[in-house]
């Protein structure tokens, strides 16, 4: 299966994803042990300490899942790879629809909140774009194609994941 077959389902499901994104927050329940932590705790209704816990939610997902991809370079296990990347995307869209149940502020600040915790993608796609934009060889006649491969992917996959975060922390309103 090509690699831009991959990419394109993998987009396809993301929209999916936004798509139908109220049936999917209904699915978890109000009556989930992190919401009611989440609301209880005074600090989670400020909008810049909870949008710095989600940016630090995400940071710590997103290098976790790398440090097992890395990890998973050295075994000899085939397409294990792909499962890792779908649980940390279904991890991720876990965590966005817990951070949008247990917010109780108000719309404006809810926007404020989704955009601080989502910017942390947003850094990742403005450094991949950097780094392809100044993608130089390292000696004469390296072939930087695959390298340049490798960061467009990135370039996609972060900026997928800005915004699908924004969206669901962002935009999605808790029913009462």
């Amino acid at each position: 299966m090509p690699l831009s077959l991959i990419i394109f389902i993998g987009l396809f499901g993301v929209l999916l994803v936004l798509f139908f994104k109220n049936p999917i927050i209904n699915r978890l329940g109000e009556n989930n042990k992190m919401v009611h932590k989440l609301q209880t705790a005074n600090w989670y209704q400020n909008y810049w300490l909870a949008g710095i816990f989600l940016f630090g939610m995400n940071a710590v997902l997103f290098f976790a899942t790398i440090g097992i991809l890395y990890l998973l370079m050295f075994l000899i296990i085939p397409f294990i790879h792909i499962f890792i990347m779908l649980l940390a995307v279904f991890g991720s869209i876990y965590l966005w629809i817990i951070i949008n149940k247990a917010w109780q502020g108000t719309k404006r600040n809810r926007l404020k909140m989704g955009a601080i915790g989502s910017s942390f993608y947003l850094i990742l796609t403005v450094l991949f774009v950097f780094l392809f934009v100044t993608l130089k060889p390292s000696y004469p006649g390296e072939d930087t194609f695959m390298k340049a491969i490798g960061l467009l992917f990135a370039i996609i996959v972060t900026a997928v994941a800005c915004i699908t975060c924004f969206v669901f922390t962002g935009f999605s309103q808790r029913k009462v």
